[in-house]
C-alpha cells in the first residue's frame, strides 16, 4: 500500500488526532479542505529521506531528480523541462543537491550497526483496527517492524535540525511523538494479538553534515502518557463526531477562557507577598 492509497483509506491516524489536540475545529477544516494545503519543502524533504532510507529500490516510483543544466529561461530549456515533467507525471520532483544530501544521510545512517539492525525488518507496514472502547477505526503505517531476540520493535525514522537528546525531547511533546509511539504499538498489539506491548525506537537524524544519528527508545512512563493522550483524543473525536460540534479554542460550550499567571511568575508574586 503506497502513501496515496494509505491516505485515502478509512481510519483516523496519529496526525489527525494531533490536529484535534490543537483544536477539533482545525481538524475538521483540514478534513473538509484536503487539497488546499501544498506540501512544504520540509515535508517533501522528510518524505524523500524516508523513501530513500526505507525503500531505496522504489524511490524512483515516487520521486524524480531534476536534471542539471536546464535553463528554463530559454525556449529549449522550457521544452526540456516540460518533457522531463511529462515523463515523470505524478512524481514529486527534487533537485540534485537535495538528492545528494539525502543519499549521504542514508549512507551515514546505515553505517551505524544499531540502525542497520533496527531497519532490517518489514518496511512501511500498514495496520487497521477498530478501537474496542470507542468503535473508531484507526490506522497507522509503520516505518519498520523488526524483531530483536524475538521481541517486536516498532521503529520510526525522523529527520531533524538537531538529534541531540534535549532537542528531541522537546520535539516529542511539541509534535506528539509520544502519541505516535502509543498508537503504533497499540496497532501492533491489536493486529498481531500480542499480550505485551512491543518496544518502540526512534531513529532521528540531523539534516546537515555530518548527518549525526541518534537512537532513542521510549520508556514505560512516556508510553503511558502517550496512551493517556491517545484515549483522551479518541474520546474528543467521538464526542465531536456524535454532536457535530467541532469546537475551537473556546471549548465545547463556547465559554471564554481565563488568563492565568505562568508558574514561574506566580511563584515570583508569592515571594514578593511573603517579603
Amino acid at each position: 500500500m503506497n502513501e496515496r492509497e494509505y491516505n485515502a483509506a478509512d481510519g483516523i491516524r496519529r496526525s489527525d488526532l494531533w490536529l484535534i489536540h490543537d483544536s477539533p475545529e482545525k481538524f475538521r477544516w483540514a478534513m473538509d479542505h484536503p487539497e488546499e494545503e501544498e506540501p512544504t519543502p520540509a515535508l517533501v524533504f522528510g518524505q524523500a529521506a524516508h523513501k530513500l532510507l526505507l525503500e531505496p529500490n522504489e524511490f524512483t516510483e515516487e520521486f524524480a531528480v531534476a536534471p542539471d543544466g536546464i535553463d528554463r529561461r530559454t525556449k529549449d530549456g522550457k521544452a526540456a523541462w516540460a518533457s522531463f515533467l511529462e515523463s515523470n507525471a505524478g512524481k514529486t520532483v527534487i533537485d540534485r543537491d537535495t538528492f545528494n544530501q539525502i543519499l549521504a544521510m542514508r549512507e551515514k545512517a546505515m553505517s551505524n550497526p544499531t540502525v542497520a539492525k533496527l531497519m532490517s525488518g518489514r518496511k512501511e507496514v500498514p495496520y487497521f483496527w477498530t478501537d474496542p472502547d470507542t468503535g473508531i477505526l484507526c490506522k497507522v503505517k509503520l516505518d519498520c517492524l523488526t524483531y530483536l531476540d524475538d521481541i517486536p520493535v516498532v521503529v520510526d525514522y525522523k529527520t531533524a535540525k538537531s538529534a541531540a537528546m534535549h532537542d528531541f525531547q522537546r520535539d516529542v511533546y511539541q509534535f506528539g511523538y509520544h502519541l505516535q509511539a502509543a498508537m503504533y504499538t497499540e496497532a501492533v498489539m491489536r493486529c498481531l494479538k500480542l499480550t505485551e506491548r512491543p518496544m518502540f525506537a526512534f531513529v532521528t537524524q540531523e539534516k546537515q553534515a555530518p548527518f549525526s544519528v541518534n537512537v532513542i527508545t521510549v520508556p514505560e512512563d512516556v508510553m503511558n502518557y502517550g496512551l493517556d493522550t491517545f484515549r483522551e483524543l479518541l474520546g474528543i473525536y467521538k464526542a465531536c463526531d456524535e454532536s457535530g460540534n467541532w469546537y475551537g479554542y473556546t471549548g465545547f460550550s463556547g465559554q471564554p477562557n481565563e488568563l492565568s499567571l505562568p508558574g514561574w511568575l506566580k511563584k515570583e508574586q508569592e515571594e514578593k507577598t511573603n517579603e
